[in-house]
């Protein structure tokens, strides 16, 4: 049986490949592998975010939010060249691929790849981007989703893909429930693109 690509520690035997993904208009060339999410090429949902958004053009402190290989991350370090970006995943194999990528396009020094509780527990975030592991569960997903979203800076925001058919729009209604501002920024291919924000500044 493959590993679920949310495995802590993927058992599989490794298979790496190369692919060359469009971020934001950028062709930028990734190392993937076996054992983390859509390894093969660019996940429908990611590349929804990415047609669906513009690149940030403010903020210092981002977090790519399950990051799998590492493309939001490092998207966002390459448009932003003086922000810090922490990747984070349960996934090993994922963070190991995430700094493989940064130190070829050259970011290593601006993104953390790291397990969740390894993040400082004081930094605050300016943007979340994120394409959640909806397939955790939503019981998961929401303890997830609250944990990581109180650490976004008062104005700051999140940006998530989520899948309609996987609940997209039952999960903005929660996180309307919970307080926060959530609305929809765009939709295509069977994907909502959400943007969230924090209770106080909704």
């Amino acid at each position: 049986m493959s590993d679920h690509y949310f495995a802590a520690d993927p058992s599989s035997r490794v298979r790496e490949s190369e692919i060359t993904v469009d971020v934001w208009g950028r062709e930028v060339r990734l190392t993937t592998a076996s054992g983390v999410f859509s390894h093969r090429k660019l996940d429908p949902g990611t590349a929804v975010l990415f047609r669906q958004t513009e690149p940030p053009t403010v903020g210092e402190r981002f977090l790519d939010l399950g990051c799998g290989y590492g493309v939001i991350g490092c998207a966002l370090a390459l448009a932003r060249p003086d922000a810090r970006v922490w990747a984070v995943d349960v996934n090993e194999r994922a963070l190991d691929l995430t700094r493989r990528n940064a130190q070829r396009l050259g970011i290593a020094d601006r993104v953390t790849a790291a397990l969740p509780d390894a993040l400082p527990s004081d930094v605050d975030f300016d943007a979340i981007w994120s394409n959640p592991p909806i397939r955790v569960g939503k019981t998961a997903l929401h303890e997830l989703l609250l944990r990581w979203l109180p650490r976004l800076a008062p104005f700051g925001a999140a940006t998530m893909v989520v899948g309609k058919n996987l609940g997209a729009d039952s999960l903005q209604r929660w996180l309307r429930e919970q307080g926060y501002g959530c609305d929809r920024l765009g939709s295509a291919k069977g994907f909502r693109v959400l943007r969230v924000v924090p209770p106080a500044a909704t």
